[in-house]
């Protein structure tokens, strides 16, 4: 093993020794380099950092990571990581899943982690399509998707991820793409060092069965006119000459210019506001030709899960005295089976 490998601060020291198997081209590699190239910044071990994934071509990042992980089953890693996370409060937990894993056969279980805010960061993959199981339409495909599954179009209104964190109560919400290493590095950064649950949605391009599902939004030729970037206290300006801003009328997020508005009534954003103003920002983009928002749209402190049910058990202990298991299990009724 050389000086490189060993040294934690290059990204040789996170990189396992796995042959990536993802289609040349697909935006996962980019999201692995950010995340590997993020813990060579992080005070944390190898031995100390566990990413857990459920099925599709995203669940395949804990092989490419020297750290600790589980590839799960369909849907159930938040699930799993729920219970690790309580019973090992020491380690980083990172759970990592596309849209099809976590917001169809997993949606009750990403909204039950959010909602109890367990310790946890989750990197939701949405590239609006099943690519791992070859190109039918998923939650995120917007309407009339034509797929291998929705020959005549989809007639499903699509899930937004952002909309569904902020509604299970979710206390910090991101968004990032992956073709912007610097805007991940710092967006996953952020939702590490948040205490509770954090969901990250990163658009990232399937260009095999959806090729350039974003490009209007994050191409570099786009980015000036579409996207638009969230930084807490500063007003939400966007466009080549910052010609563009937001404003909230009667609680829906509108794109203006911004001649033509107050300089007052221009949307200062604010991480710690009331939901409904991140709702709103979340919203705003309707189809994948808008302006659509990037960055932390709402980060606040809350009770996190395992600390509370942990304060619980000394409770109890200072109460009546540690358990006894076996005198729980033979408790009450019994039977003997035959």
């Amino acid at each position: 093993m050389t000086d490189v490998q060993l040294d934690p601060t290059k990204r040789g020291y996170w990189t396992s020794d796995q042959d990536v198997r993802w289609c040349p081209g697909c935006g996962d590699y980019g999201i692995l380099a950010a995340m590997q190239f993020l813990h060579t910044e992080l005070d944390v071990k190898r031995e100390n950092t566990v990413f857990v994934s459920g099925i599709g071509c995203a669940a395949r990042f804990p092989y490419y990571m020297s750290t600790y992980g589980m590839h799960t089953i369909h849907g159930r890693s938040p699930a799993i990581a729920t219970g690790l996370a309580m019973s090992r409060p020491d380690l980083k937990v990172w759970v990592v899943g596309g849209d099809g894993d976590m917001l169809s056969i997993g949606g009750n279980h990403l909204i039950h982690a959010l909602r109890r805010n367990v310790d946890m960061t989750i990197l939701l993959f949405n590239n609006q399509i099943y690519g791992l199981t070859k190109g039918q339409y998923s939650p995120t495909s917007e309407v009339g998707k034509v797929t291998k599954s929705t020959p005549m179009g989809s007639i499903d209104r699509p899930f937004n991820p952002i909309s569904v964190a902020l509604g299970a109560g979710a206390t910090f919400v991101a968004r990032t793409h992956d073709l912007d290493r610097k805007h991940m590095i710092e967006v996953f950064r952020r939702a590490d060092a948040h205490k509770g649950a954090s969901l990250v949605e990163i658009y990232q391009n399937c260009n095999v069965f959806n090729d350039g599902a974003y490009d209007a939004i994050v191409k570099r030729s786009a980015r000036e006119e579409m996207m638009i970037d969230l930084e807490h206290g500063e007003q939400i300006r966007f466009g080549a000459d910052n010609n563009k801003g937001v404003v909230l009328n009667d609680g829906q997020a509108k794109v203006v210019n911004a001649a033509d508005v107050a300089e007052s009534e221009l949307l200062v954003h604010d991480e710690t506001a009331e939901p409904s103003v991140a709702f709103a920002l979340g919203g705003l983009a309707t189809d994948n030709q808008s302006p659509t928002p990037f960055g932390v749209f709402r980060a606040i402190d809350a009770p996190e899960y395992g600390e509370a049910v942990g304060n619980q058990l000394i409770a109890a202990n200072e109460k009546s005295g540690p358990g006894d298991l076996g005198d729980l299990l033979r408790s009450g009724a019994t039977w003997i089976v035959e």
